[in-house]
């Protein structure tokens, strides 16, 4: 009854004028940019960062929230009608969808989409307002090794599940950690790596790096890549709506992506892409019609897009009851929480209950309105592929750069963007993931102070952090998922050796 109460709480907050506005922003915004390919919704969360920084938290937490759902619906869009995934999860849609689409039903592909993404989201949305106080109870005994091993699992997961190379993770997860110790240490009262800067001894702001990796890097990468293919938009035509044989074949995709969709999104190493290629192929195994996947089967539409969206509420199962990032949007998200001097975590359902199930409910709202969205607004939609892409991130670097200069005036701080921008580039130049940087530099200092606090209580034992069985455990899945993919890539070769 206590979840019941608290979730009627939260609608109260949600529903107030302005948390509502700040939703729709954040759903039309989120929509728009999962439509544009290689401008996701973590990209759209950073540009925003600097410019909500003196608003409401409550308000821009909901609309950060709208626009990773909105990122999630959009990248359906083109990946149906021009075979372009605005987002890497959108991938698996893209198969039948864009078959679909070819053959004249593209209507029927997005509809499919748009109900699955909301049926899905509003039964994860649903698991997260029943799992999360579960997971806060289980949280609230854990002690400082306990966190300092869970930052470890944090670490590992989330660079090694980044991109195609775990070393690549574990080098962009050090560039992070090692930002992360700039500033006054806390403890000693020393300045760490400021090199006689005093701007630097606040330390580094999440936000410049954020807008500087994921904005200006992107914009920098897209200039210099002169060679670009040219897509043939694809009308939509005939019927939007679905057909009774439509519904019939898409309800039970829509439920099973559901049950692979939120469960992997909640997992440390989880993500979107896993639960959507999963839920691609249970589908192509259950289908009565298989010879029509590769030809435009509505089942690996409906199945993909609702594991799509029910994995971005699951990634939200971590972040507000941990304080893990298991996403890049995720990561972003953490940053605006940080914005507001707030920290995710068991503490932050006692401290401000009204912010996070206000947040949790306004995810309902969120999936009502994407619906009402979609639908009508298709060919809205495709015209903004239209935008010309000099145009597009001109604009971006503008609104990048006035952000951070609103949030903090100072040359050195647009130094750092500048700086920061260039290392995204080459980042992305040599295919080396960008989310490691931001979580090692939100994470990095709170893994720090936690495991100098527990080498304090234990007078500066290290067994501390396995004398505890939360901590032992959690350690434990560090190693296993540290060593996984250098395991799995020897016996790879060692059988492509044999063969």
């Amino acid at each position: 009854m206590d979840t019941f109460a608290a979730l009627a709480h939260g609608m109260a907050v949600a529903v107030q004028p302005m948390n509502l506005l700040y939703a729709l922003i954040g759903v039309f915004l989120g929509t728009a940019v999962g439509v544009l390919p290689g401008i996701g919704p973590a990209l759209t969360v950073a540009l925003l960062l600097p410019v909500t920084y003196k608003l409401d938290p409550g308000g821009s937490l909901i609309m950060f929230a709208g626009i990773y759902y909105g990122g999630m619906y959009g990248g359906s869009t083109t990946a149906i009608l021009i075979n372009t995934p605005g987002e890497s999860a959108s991938m698996a849609t893209a198969l039948e969808g864009n078959k679909m689409a070819k053959a004249g039903r593209g209507g029927p592909a997005l509809a499919t989409s748009a109900i699955g993404s909301f049926v899905a989201g509003t039964i994860a949305t649903i698991g997260l307002a029943f799992l999360a106080p579960w997971l806060v109870d289980f949280a609230v005994r854990f002690g400082p090794e306990d966190y300092f091993a869970l930052m470890c699992v944090a670490f590992v997961t989330v660079s090694a599940t980044f991109g195609d190379s775990p070393v690549r993770g574990l080098t962009s997860l050090f560039i992070g950690l090692t930002l992360g110790l700039v500033g006054i240490d806390k403890l000693t009262g020393q300045a760490r790596l400021a090199f006689g800067v005093p701007e630097l001894l606040d330390g580094v702001e999440v936000t410049t790096l954020a807008v500087g990796l994921f904005a200006v890097g992107e914009a920098l990468y897209v200039a210099s890549r002169r060679h670009h293919t040219e897509e043939k938009l694809e009308p939509v035509r005939g019927s939007l709506w679905m057909t009774k044989e439509d519904w019939k074949r898409s309800w039970k995709p829509w439920l099973r992506g559901t049950m692979f969709g939120f469960p992997i999104g909640a997992l440390p190493a989880g993500g979107a892409e896993i639960p959507t290629f999963l839920s691609y192929s249970c589908e192509k195994r259950l289908t009565k019609y298989p010879e029509e996947f590769g030809k435009g089967a509505i089942e690996g539409v409906a199945g993909p897009e609702a594991a799509n969206n029910a994995s971005a509420a699951g990634t939200l199962v971590p972040l507000l009851t941990l304080g893990l990032p298991t996403s890049a949007t995720a990561a972003m998200m953490l940053a605006g929480f940080q914005q507001y001097g707030l920290n995710p975590g068991p503490l932050l359902f006692a401290e401000r209950p009204d912010l996070v199930w206000g947040l949790i409910a306004s995810l309902f709202i969120a999936n009502c309105m994407l619906l009402v969205l979609n639908l009508p607004l298709v060919g809205l939609w495709v015209r903004l592929l239209a935008i010309p892409q000099p145009w597009l991130y001109a604009g971006i670097l503008v609104f990048a750069t006035m952000g951070t200069i609103a949030a903090k005036p100072s040359v050195v701080e647009l130094s750092m963007l500048a700086g920061f921008g260039v290392l995204g580039f080459l980042m992305r130049r040599f295919d080396f993931p960008i989310a490691p940087v931001v979580v090692g530099l939100i994470l990095g200092p709170i893994a720090e102070s936690q495991l100098r606090r527990a080498l304090a209580i234990s007078l500066g034992d290290p067994m501390t952090l396995l004398q505890s069985p939360i901590s032992a455990t959690l350690l434990g899945l560090a190693l296993i998922a540290l060593l996984a993919p250098f395991v799995l890539k020897g016996m790879g070769r060692f059988k492509a050796n044999e063969d």
